[in-house]
C-alpha cells in the first residue's frame, strides 16, 4: 500500500502522461468512445471486459496443473489473448480522462498487463512448438503479472475512486423538501452559477423564458465544477473532461461520465427560487420546473 501511495505522488512518469493522453484522444473513435467508457451501461465497462482474459488465464493455470488438459489450457490462453486487446482499449480510453495521481498508477497498471500479455504470447508460442514445460512456466509468470495489474486496478477503482459515481451521495446528504437558492433577479440568463443547498453545491441556470434548472454541481465523472462549465443547446459541459449533461433532467448526453447528474425541480415563490431534489429514480431524469 505504501509503495502504491508513493507511486501516486511520484513525478517520475509524468513526462509520458501528456503524450500518451494526447495519443488516446487522437484515436478516431467517434461515438464509439462513449461506448468504450460504458455510458450505455451506466458505469465503466473496463472492469467487465477484463473478466474474460483474467478468467481464462486463471482457468488455464488450473488445467496446466491437471493431467491430460493440454488442449483446453492452450485454448484458454489463446482466448485470453484475443480478449486482452478490447479490454485494454476500454482501459486506455478511461485512463486518458483521469487526474494525474490516478494516471500514474494507471500507467503502471497498464505496463504490468502489457507484460502479462507478452508472457502469455510467449507461452502460447512455446505450447504450439511442443515446449510444454516452458509454456506452463511462462503462463504462471503471466498470471503473476496480471494479478499484480489487477491489484493496481483495484487500487485505482476503490482507493482512488477512478471509476465511481462522484455524485452518488447527493440523495443521502440533501435534506428533503424545498430549499431557497436565491433571487431570480440575481441569476444571469443562460449563464451557469453556483449556489448552495446546505453543504451541497448546486449548478443553477436560468433560461430566457424564465425556466430555472438546477443540478448537482460536482460532475459525476470526476467531481468537476459544472458551474464553471459552458452552457449550450440546453446542456452544460464539464470544464474538466468534457462530459455533457442535459439541464432539464441531468441526463449524461456525452461521456466520459457514465452516470447522470442528480437533478432538482425548481419553483419561483415571490421572486425567489427554491429547489427540491428529485428522489424518485424514475422521475429523476425528467424535466421539472414550475412557477408559483
Amino acid at each position: 500500500m505504501i509503495a502504491v501511495e508513493r507511486l501516486e505522488n511520484s513525478p517520475r512518469l509524468d513526462s509520458a502522461l501528456g503524450p500518451l493522453r494526447r495519443a488516446v484522444h487522437a484515436l478516431p473513435l467517434g461515438g464509439a468512445r462513449d461506448v468504450l467508457h460504458g455510458r450505455w451501461l451506466g458505469h465503466a465497462v473496463h472492469p467487465l471486459m477484463v473478466q474474460v482474459p483474467i478468467g481464462t488465464w486463471m482457468s488455464a493455470a488450473v488445467l496446466d496443473l491437471l493431467p491430460g488438459q493440454r488442449r483446453g489450457a492452450d485454448t484458454l490462453v489463446g482466448l485470453g489473448l484475443a480478449a486482452a486487446a478490447p479490454a485494454a482499449l476500454t482501459g486506455w480510453v478511461d485512463w486518458a480522462e483521469l487526474r494525474k495521481p490516478q494516471m500514474r498508477v494507471g500507467l503502471v497498471h497498464a505496463a504490468t498487463n502489457i507484460t502479462a500479455v507478452g508472457l502469455y504470447t510467449a507461452s502460447l508460442g512455446a505450447r504450439l512448438r511442443g515446449r510444454r514445460a516452458r509454456g506452463r512456466l511462462l503462463g504462471f509468470a503471466g498470471l503473476t503479472a496480471v494479478s499484480l495489474g489487477g491489484a493496481l486496478g483495484g487500487h485505482l477503482a476503490y482507493r482512488q475512486a477512478s471509476a465511481v459515481n462522484h455524485a452518488e451521495q447527493i440523495p443521502a446528504v440533501v435534506e428533503p423538501g424545498w430549499h431557497p437558492i436565491g433571487d431570480v433577479a440575481d441569476l444571469p440568463v443562460g449563464e451557469p452559477v453556483r449556489r448552495q443547498i446546505g453543504e451541497t453545491p448546486v449548478l443553477v441556470v436560468r433560461e430566457a423564458g424564465g425556466t430555472v434548472h438546477a443540478l448537482a454541481d460536482r460532475c459525476s465523472h470526476m467531481a468537476g465544477p459544472l458551474s464553471q462549465g459552458t452552457v449550450a443547446d440546453g446542456c452544460v459541459r464539464c470544464p474538466w473532461h468534457g462530459s455533457v449533461f442535459r439541464l432539464s433532467d441531468g441526463w449524461n448526453v456525452r461521456g466520459p461520465a457514465t452516470a447522470p447528474q442528480p437533478v432538482f425541480e425548481t419553483r419561483v415563490v415571490d421572486g425567489r427560487v427554491e429547489a427540491r431534489l428529485v428522489q424518485d429514480p424514475v422521475r429523476a431524469h425528467r424535466p421539472a420546473s414550475r412557477t408559483v
